[in-house]
């Protein structure tokens, strides 16, 4: 059976704006950040913390003297899930005061004695990112994990910031614009991190709790007053930021519809979970439905329908920036697949699939990441772990992939022209916001130009590429050269002895076609045959950032 209901959501009371505030001066003059709970833990303590291991952090805030250091009794309190003196937390937020956080609804106290327990009931941490427009540093209210309840999670759990939520901030272009929409925003960290650069945010989900705790966050951080009724709409201005912040209630895109963005972020309810038949039944009556993962629809069909139909929200020009997965099926390309999803949505797209698991490996993750264990709840985890792989084999599912799908509507009139679907599971150099705009732009600069255009222009190597040379053993020429980027995917790129020459002299100085022609005598190839088998090349260098014009580089 799935857990019971969540606990109410912070900043719900009809006070909270002001105690929100006093709240804020508290944290900052705690020095409850990132760096401060890793400074009072210890570098070993913190890294098992990441890896979901306490008793290091334990032992470590052990040692510290009661009341000596807020950032202890915090950690202790929001992080690890233990109960603290009612004093202890009076000297860690003394504007706030145990009081002030119950009526919060960030703690429940035993009672009114300083040495009366406090727990807490709902997770506050520290937050620090570095997006495409660099270094972020907040505090985020969500429901307590795991790691603190020592059980599964509640079917309406509001997650925080996770590595999905992570990867998404790191990968989304933060070009300044004007309206951004953040559909399914959960805690709101996208619409956080969309604040700094945006006129205007909207944020939308499902769950009414979610959208309470992304107000509360919003609010926390922004200095924000979001006060209004979840029934309705909720819109203020967040004069700190700068930026217009609106939340709505409803699924996908219904809450928006007629609206046009600039932006829209996405990481949305994609987990393929068992919903129709036996299978659904089984995992319905082991888990339950995750609001925060589960979309209620089979298969991938929900992630298909997004990037079909996220277009009508986009104004022309409007980027979509989403996480999903989808289905591999017996005797059908993943990029087939995929492929015909970009196709019926009128859009530019790009999409890079990161990683692929079997069935199996998808079916343990899932489960495992609502909180059921095999050790812990036995017959559940074997119901669900069956059902899921039942439902895989109904389809002719033989693995599953996960990636990030960038869209783009056309301006008015115009036809697609970027039709892309690659694998990359390697490493990557994050953020990847800047270097996925720089390619979009690099797209439209090679599409306005023929390969007589592009003989005129001027490149120059970015400063992050450099040549790798492999040598035989005894030999002077190098038999392989790879031109290796630093920077974003980290591609690298086996050049051909006229490729590798021609890169190396990209400086500016010489026109493309220039450079082509004088390598053809150099190399005593006919000038015609070379320039075709490098101009395709050079346009793969500039789309990826290795080359970029020279105007550019100014």
């Amino acid at each position: 059976m799935s857990a019971g209901a969540s606990a109410p959501v912070p900043g719900a009371a009809a006070d909270a704006a002001p105690l929100v505030d006093v709240l804020r001066g508290d944290l900052t003059a705690a020095g409850y950040t990132v760096d401060g709970v890793e400074e009072a833990l210890g570098a070993v303590a913190s890294a098992a913390l990441h890896r979901e291991q306490t008793v290091p952090a334990r032992r470590e805030l052990a040692r510290a003297v009661p009341g000596s250091d807020p950032r202890a009794a915090l950690a202790r309190l929001f992080l690890l899930g233990d109960d603290v003196p009612r004093a202890e937390l009076d000297r860690a937020l003394p504007g706030l005061g145990a009081s002030g956080a119950v009526r919060l609804g960030l703690v429940s106290a035993a009672g009114e004695d300083p040495g009366d327990a406090v727990r807490a009931v709902v997770d506050l941490r520290p937050y620090a990112a570095v997006d495409a427009g660099g270094e972020a540093s907040w505090w985020l209210s969500s429901d307590l994990a795991e790691l603190a309840t020592g059980g599964r999670l509640a079917t309406d759990h509001v997650l925080g910031a996770g590595g999905a939520s992570t990867t998404l901030a790191q990968v989304t272009a933060r070009t300044p614009v004007g309206r951004v929409l953040d559909l399914g925003t959960g805690c709101g960290i996208q619409a956080l991190h969309a604040a700094r650069h945006a006129r205007a945010v909207v944020g939308t989900d499902l769950s009414r709790r979610a959208l309470g705790f992304a107000r509360f966050n919003l609010t926390l951080n922004l200095a924000g007053d979001l006060a209004g009724d979840l029934a309705g709409d909720l819109a203020a201005d967040a004069p700190s930021a700068g930026t217009e912040l609106e939340l709505r209630h409803g699924s996908m895109l219904e809450p928006v519809a007629g609206d046009r963005f600039d932006l829209v972020v996405s990481n949305p309810p994609f987990v393929i979970t068992p919903h129709a038949g036996a299978a659904g039944r089984a995992v319905a009556e082991a888990l339950g439905d995750y609001e925060y993962r589960d979309g209620g629809r089979s298969g991938d069909d929900l992630v298909r329908d997004l990037v079909r139909d996220v277009g009508q929200v986009l104004a022309p020009g409007g980027v979509a920036q989403l996480l999903g997965n989808w289905e591999h099926r017996r005797g059908e390309p993943w990029e087939e697949r995929v492929g015909e999803w970009l196709d019926a949505s009128g859009l530019d797209g790009w999409v890079i699939q990161r990683e692929v698991l079997d069935p199996a490996e998808y079916a343990e993750t899932w489960i495992r990441d609502g909180g059921t264990t095999a050790e812990r709840e036995p017959a559940a985890w074997e119901a669900a772990y069956g059902a899921w792989l039942d439902d895989f084999a109904g389809r002719d599912v033989e693995a599953v992939g996960f990636g990030i799908v960038t869209l783009r509507r056309p301006l008015d009139g115009a036809r697609p022209t970027l039709r892309r679907l690659e694998e990359h599971t390697g490493s990557v150099h994050q953020p990847l916001g800047a270097h996925v705009a720089a390619s979009l732009a690099a797209h439209d600069w090679l599409a306005a130009r023929d390969d007589d255009a592009l003989g005129r222009a001027h490149l120059v190597v970015a400063d992050d590429v450099t040549e790798e040379r492999f040598h035989t053993p005894g030999q002077a020429d190098p038999n392989v050269v790879v031109v290796r980027q630093g920077d974003g995917l980290g591609r690298g790129v086996h050049a051909s002895t006229g490729l590798a020459a021609f890169v190396g002299v990209c400086d500016g100085e010489l026109a493309v076609g220039q450079i082509v022609g004088a390598l053809g005598a150099l190399l005593d190839v006919p000038a015609d045959d070379l320039r075709a088998e490098l101009l395709p090349a050079v346009r793969g260098l500039v789309r990826d950032g290795f080359l970029r014009p020279a105007e550019d580089a100014r």
